[in-house]
């Protein structure tokens, strides 16, 4: 079984898309569990109208993106759990391509794909996000600089075991799921999705925070990390 988890907030411009592109690759067993943190426009009524079994809405916290997200993944039943955004659009074939490398690496915890990234009418700016970003795999690399993205992930549900409950002073989400996996992680350097960059993004491509806060989120990320891997277990 599946869980796509996906959080939304006055996502209705490109929202449809998203779902259509999410649900089509899907069994009927499987589910998508959407978390809204209190939308004023079309979001809701775009879901309901869906009418399909698979969509389950729920009201978040409304206490920001992390909170929100770790609401949703607390819903999830699924074996395999897939992070969505709820602008971008998925390629046709990322659901079975991800769950493909699980299958084929047993020990890998989670799997992230490149990514195509493009405007607000879907055109192409940069035919590869792991390339734009220079993504590296590793560790300590990504406690230095972070390749972790939400919109490309999916991970085994036995991984929120370690990561709940989300510390507090998180940078992002994406960052400490990928980390709390240490190396049991596998870069799919294939675009499955189309990473929809506009003005209304919830999240930055590369940080405009200072340095020192950089390193502010850092210390609390590795004090975190070191208490969840090595006391907690």
């Amino acid at each position: 079984m599946i869980s796509v988890c996906l959080v939304t907030y006055n996502g209705a411009c490109f929202l449809k898309q998203q779902l259509d592109s999410i649900l089509i690759q899907l069994a009927d067993e499987d589910e998508v569990l959407i978390s809204d943190d209190g939308s004023t426009d079309e979001t809701l009524s775009i879901i309901d109208a869906y009418h399909d079994p698979r969509i389950q809405l729920f009201q978040g916290p409304r206490q920001g993106v992390i909170k929100n997200v770790e609401f949703v993944l607390q819903q999830a039943q699924g074996e395999f759990i897939f992070l969505a955004d709820q602008d971008d659009i998925w390629h046709p074939d990322k659901v079975k391509k991800m769950i493909a490398v699980f299958k084929n690496n047993p020990k890998v915890q989670v799997v992230v794909s490149d990514l195509v990234i493009v405007d607000e009418h879907a055109q192409v700016l940069h035919a590869s996000y792991f390339d734009y970003r220079q993504v590296k795999a590793g560790f300590f690399q990504n406690i230095l600089k972070n390749s972790f993205i939400g919109a490309a992930m999916a991970f085994r549900r036995e991984l929120l075991q370690t990561a709940f409950p989300f510390p507090k002073h998180l940078p992002m989400h994406d960052m400490w799921l990928g980390l709390i996996a240490v190396n049991q992680v596998y870069f799919l350097a294939e675009p499955l999705v189309d990473y929809r960059r506009h003005e209304k993004n919830a999240s930055e491509i590369a940080t405009t925070s200072s340095f020192k806060q950089k390193l502010v989120w850092r210390y609390h990320l590795i004090c975190a990390l070191i208490w969840r891997l090595i006391f907690k277990k």
